[in-house]
């Protein structure tokens, strides 16, 4: 039996929310999958996690079937398959790179994702240059920088005064590098990359951009930005075949001892010394990911090639709708960090009173086959920042979701709060990163 998607309840929906898309702007993987449901049957799953992992695009997905016959090894050999694969993966750079709009000289490494990425700059930082960085960023931009010279920033309750702050921060002592986040994993809100930049060099610093909730949402641009260096995921790019890059200005990494030592990252090798290569071979021993490196750079296309500013304003349509919903269901909390934040990317946090994150996640899926993310999102920090007594629910969206999707949590949600569950569900979890 087949149960059809739960229909809208009148206090919020019966009166018009702010329209939305009603069709993806891009296909995506999975668009078609159907969940079981505790209740009996199934129904569309509905897929609110894109921040977690973007599904896979349809053209990331039949690029990655075309090439996978000539997969072979890089660098490594002269037969017809390694050159091609070769070939593959250095013009995947180049995409990257324009894709960002990447200085000439600047350097392109991939690794396995934005926390690979920005470890590996940690560890190209000049020695005795401390890293400044805010209290509001996810783990992989917050703890690479515990491990060396750093200092925290804490968010004012205003962007203008957190700007204000970092300011003073770094007119205070001179710093090496800013380490900000391109747009919040929790809340979705962006900050002025420019006006930070600005600030870094002002001051003698370098920046450096945690894109990962940013790239598959708005567009970069390295030069017109004056971004020193820039890192995130293909899993969250709509490419999820395990590949990350970094890019960015090239005399740190050349400098630096090897992310990882082994094969490819050396020029010559004896028993007692090593010749190592620049970047970035330097910084990507051992057998690439070729397919990964392809598969991103397939979605950087496939993204780069909508019109400017689409996919804001699909995104934006809907989060409006989302907001508007939620904000008419009693009991139910948006997390915001700041009243005066301009632009947002499709990802939104809040709360149910009455009810643990992890109850209310379980519930959407087992009764209503609607996925969302619970917890703390690896931001620890931030979640204990905004009030949200550990743990909140994420809804986050893309190319690939439309106003029904929205709907249908919107229903599922109010249903919640005026029904209850039909039935029982965990309380509380335990989960690495939580």
């Amino acid at each position: 039996m087949t149960v059809t998607e739960l229909p809208c309840t009148p206090s919020v929906l019966a009166s018009p929310l702010p329209a939305a898309p009603t069709r993806p702007l891009l296909p995506v993987v999975g668009a078609d999958l159907r969940a079981p449901l505790a209740t009996g049957g199934d129904t569309r799953y509905v897929n609110l996690d894109y921040a977690a992992s973007a599904p896979a695009l349809l053209a990331v997905a039949d690029h990655v079937a075309e090439i996978l016959p000539t997969y072979a090894s890089v660098h490594r050999g002269a037969g017809y398959a390694s050159q091609l694969s070769t070939q593959r993966y250095e013009d995947a750079r180049g995409t990257v790179a324009r894709f960002v709009g990447a200085r000439p000289d600047d350097v392109v490494v991939f690794t396995r994702n934005t926390t690979d990425a920005l470890n590996l700059l940690a560890g190209c930082v000049p020695d005795g240059g401390e890293v400044v960085v805010l209290d509001i960023e996810h783990h992989a931009n917050l703890l690479p920088w515990q491990r060396r010279a750093h200092r925290v920033v804490e968010a004012a309750s205003t962007l203008a005064q957190t700007l204000s702050r970092l300011q003073v921060e770094l007119a205070r002592r001179p710093a090496a590098l800013l380490a900000v986040t391109g747009a919040s994993n929790v809340t979705g809100e962006q900050l002025p990359l420019g006006a930070l930049a600005g600030l870094a060099h002002r001051h003698g610093a370098r920046i450096v951009v945690d894109a990962a909730q940013l790239a598959p949402h708005r567009r970069i641009d390295v030069v017109a930005g004056e971004i020193d260096y820039v890192a995130f995921s293909g899993h969250k790019l709509y490419a999820p075949f395990g590949a990350g890059v970094l890019v960015g200005r090239r005399d740190w990494l050349d400098a630096a001892p090897p992310y990882l030592a082994g094969g490819g990252a050396v020029r010559e090798v004896t028993l007692t010394a090593t010749d190592w290569a620049p970047a970035p071979a330097r910084h990507e021993g051992g057998s690439p990911n070729v397919i990964g490196a392809a598969a991103l750079a397939r979605a950087c296309e496939a993204i780069a090639a909508l019109p400017e500013g689409c996919a804001e304003v699909h995104e934006s349509a809907l989060r409006r709708r989302l907001l508007a919903g939620l904000d008419r269901i009693e009991g139910v909390r948006t997390l915001r960090l700041w009243p005066d934040s301009g632009s947002a990317i499709g990802v939104v946090a809040f709360t149910v009173d009455g009810y643990p994150a992890r109850q209310v996640a379980e519930y959407l899926s087992a009764e209503h086959g609607i996925g969302v993310r619970d917890g703390r999102f690896c931001a620890h920090p931030l979640l204990s920042k905004l009030g949200a007594d550990g743990a909140a629910l994420r809804a986050s969206f893309g190319l690939g979701s439309t106003a029904d999707d929205v709907d249908r949590l919107l229903a599922a949600v109010e249903h919640l709060v005026t029904e209850g569950t039909t039935g029982t569900y965990a309380t509380s979890a335990e989960r690495p990163c939580d």
